[in-house]
């Protein structure tokens, strides 16, 4: 039962410019749903077995019960750490949840890490809003104080997605969650990345847990104004002595709004003039296919991406940082041309890597923008990245893409899904759109992988997961600079060029009429003139 008779502690006595509150046993209690092994274990069944994997489901049932104690007392060593990193979504997958089970099996769930992950959340646990959370929210905007949540999260997308599905995403200015950031508490840094995206500092904010391992100490450690813990299940029993202690205690959110109403309003620090910064024979084994230009073609969408630009200027603006309309827009369709710049030159070594959402938003967009601004687009660089992926194109399915998919089913034939992208979770979601994602069965996007066509490391993951011979499988693609090198480099026995995509024909023939490894085997108009080819497998 909350105290509110007590006396407020001297930290609480002043008002915060911003108020940051942990995810879990604070703005949501958690608990475990009973069912909830058994039917991400019936997920992860139905998954492989799109990729040609039959694994019992009481074998996936028993490596997610040893992977998800295993991932316990990892993050439970990862609590000790000064400043420790997160896993990425692959690691989860290869290290922890699949670690014992077969590497193509492996190959399969890395591939599709993220989107698993996001999956998993709901199947796990039930999520509800803790008592006094909406008032405190509703309490922090009526008074102008910004909020943010800063969370370690395997899986940030699904926060994002209850924080909306319950009515919370628009009373928040920024949100942080530890697999988007790469840090995690007790790391003082993704607490003072949160301040800063806020456009402020850690001793002008309050920061609410619910963990005396990590929320206490990573406030403490980044020197927070206050650091206040609200009780929840882990409050009482950390995994071993901490010696870091809360300013304030309180059995639920409820107990803080009084306290936050009532504090004595404190002066905005002395505004800090913003740096400026310069603009900068038979069918296949295996049959793997490139997206944008193959599976879909897409068409840009000029007034959507200015209308993006205009949301991301009202953003900016709601969380404390002055950025006009026509400074984003501008900022948007230069960091277009730079990352077209970026692209080009990448292409020219041996390995070519992928560009971070980090990179995008704050070396791209945010190079016409102070550091208080990149530090906000540094904190919401993945979800701006799935919605710009999203805004910037229209996408039509292209003839023949699903009937071919359904043909390779019928005949057994996995396929994989090998693409260059802003964002592979849209992908995902698009090909879902589409009717045919279930018919794919292992995915490669050079965003997750970290590495882009040409490098055929792209490929060689694919094939991985598909666990056949190279030189058995076709690799079709519409840009043979890209496609057709990869391929070529990873072994593909047979490399198909579907006209139609992004190339003009001029650019196309001169491909056709060089030899080497960007030239294709095959040349088709459509993938349905593929299905007569793939049908005739031995």
């Amino acid at each position: 039962m909350n105290q509110p008779q007590a006396p407020v502690p001297p930290a609480l006595a002043h008002r915060p410019e911003a108020l940051l509150l942990d995810f879990g046993g604070v703005v949501f209690h958690t608990e475990k749903r009973p069912e909830g092994r058994r039917e991400a274990a019936a997920l992860l069944h139905r998954h492989l077995a799109r990729a040609g994997h039959v694994v019992p489901e009481e074998t996936l049932r028993v490596s997610l019960d040893a992977g998800l104690a295993a991932l316990k007392d990892w993050k439970n060593a990862a609590g000790r750490r000064r400043e420790p990193v997160e896993l990425t979504h692959r690691e989860i997958w290869e290290d922890f949840l699949a670690s014992d089970l077969p590497d193509p099996v492996r190959a399969v769930l890395a591939g599709s890490a993220g989107w698993l992950l996001g999956e998993l959340t709901p199947l796990l646990s039930e999520h509800t809003v803790r008592p006094g959370v909406r008032e405190l929210l509703h309490t922090a905007r009526r008074l102008g104080i910004r909020v943010g949540i800063v969370s370690n999260a395997h899986a940030g997308r699904s926060h994002r997605a209850l924080m909306r599905e319950h009515g919370l995403e628009e009373l928040v200015d920024v949100q942080l969650y530890s697999d988007e950031v790469g840090i995690r508490k007790p790391h003082p840094g993704i607490v003072e990345q949160a301040a800063r995206a806020l456009a402020t500092r850690p001793a002008r904010c309050w920061f609410v847990g619910d963990t005396i391992d990590r929320d206490v100490a990573a406030g403490h450690r980044a020197g927070a104004a206050a650091v206040i813990v609200t009780r929840d299940k882990h409050t009482d029993n950390p995994p071993y002595p901490v010696s870091a202690q809360p300013d304030a205690v309180y059995d639920t959110p409820e107990g803080l709004v009084p306290v936050l109403a009532t504090a004595r309003d404190t002066p905005p620090p002395p505004p800090q003039a913003a740096a400026r910064s310069p603009r900068a024979g038979g069918g296949p084994a295996a049959l793997l296919l490139d997206h944008g230009g193959v599976i879909a073609n897409a068409v840009k969408d000029p007034a959507a991406q200015r209308e993006f630009g205009l949301r991301l200027a009202a953003r900016l603006r709601r969380a404390g940082h002055g950025v006009s309309d026509e400074e984003s827009v501008a900022a948007l369709f230069d960091a277009r041309r730079a990352h077209q710049r970026w692209k080009s030159e990448a292409e020219a070594g041996p390995l070519v890597p992928e560009i971070t959402p980090l990179q995008y938003w704050q070396d791209f967009f945010g190079t016409a923008f102070g550091p208080e601004v990149r530090n906000w687009l540094a904190a919401e660089a993945v979800a701006l990245s799935h919605e710009w992926a999203h805004i910037k194109s229209r996408p039509t399915l292209r003839e023949g893409a699903a009937e071919l998919l359904g043909r390779c089913r019928e005949l057994g034939i996995p396929v994989a899904v090998v693409s260059n992208t802003v964002c592979g979770r849209s992908v995902r979601e698009r090909m879902a759109s589409f009717g045919i994602a279930d018919l794919v069965g292992v995915h490669v996007y050079s965003d997750e992988l970290g590495r882009r066509k040409p490098d055929p490391l792209t490929v060689r993951e694919a094939l991985r997961g598909l666990s056949v011979d190279a030189g058995a499988c076709w690799f079709a693609g519409d840009k043979p600079g890209r496609d057709m090198a990869a391929a070529r480099g990873a072994g593909i026995g047979t490399t198909v060029l579907v006209r139609g995509g992004s190339l003009d024909d001029e650019a196309l023939t001169r491909h056709l009429s060089t030899p080497g490894p960007t030239r294709p085997d095959r040349v088709v108009v459509s993938l349905a003139e593929l299905i007569p080819l793939v049908s005739a497998r031995s």
